[in-house]
């Protein structure tokens, strides 16, 4: 699989992780949170749509919060773009979160690291639209 389809991939398997965990759909919650961040660098910062840094340690810590709290919630993804480099590269999207009936929407723009295995969040600058 080459760098473009790890963030493709992660992309994808985010939105349905996220999803599950605002819907409590997981038999163990602590397994969903344990694939959820398997998939950031320990060094992931994000710079969210309201203009606050978020980091690893606070994203984790935020994660159980949420769990169940949003039953109806959807999340998809669209209109992504990815470049790749041998080693990393950016993916640009938007994200779709609807719950009740209202979408809230925001554009993505996340630097991911790669590896053999998968590609891993590094850096996350998201805009409401």
């Amino acid at each position: 699989m080459n760098n473009k389809e790890k963030i493709n991939t992660e992309l994808k398997d985010f939105c349905e992780n996220i999803e599950n965990l605002f819907q409590g759909n997981a038999q163990n919650k602590d397994l969903l949170f344990k694939k959820i961040l398997s998939g950031f660098s320990p060094e992931f910062k994000m710079i969210n749509g309201d203009g606050n840094t978020i980091t690893f340690a606070m994203f984790s810590d935020w994660l159980p919060s949420v769990f169940g709290k949003f039953p109806d919630r959807k999340v998809q993804i669209e209109n992504i773009e990815i470049h790749q480099t041998e080693h990393h590269g950016l993916a640009t999207y938007i994200e779709i979160q609807t719950t009740e009936g209202i979408a809230n929407q925001r554009t993505g723009s996340a630097v991911f690291l790669c590896n053999e295995e998968k590609a891993l969040w590094y850096h996350l600058v998201e805009s409401w639209i």
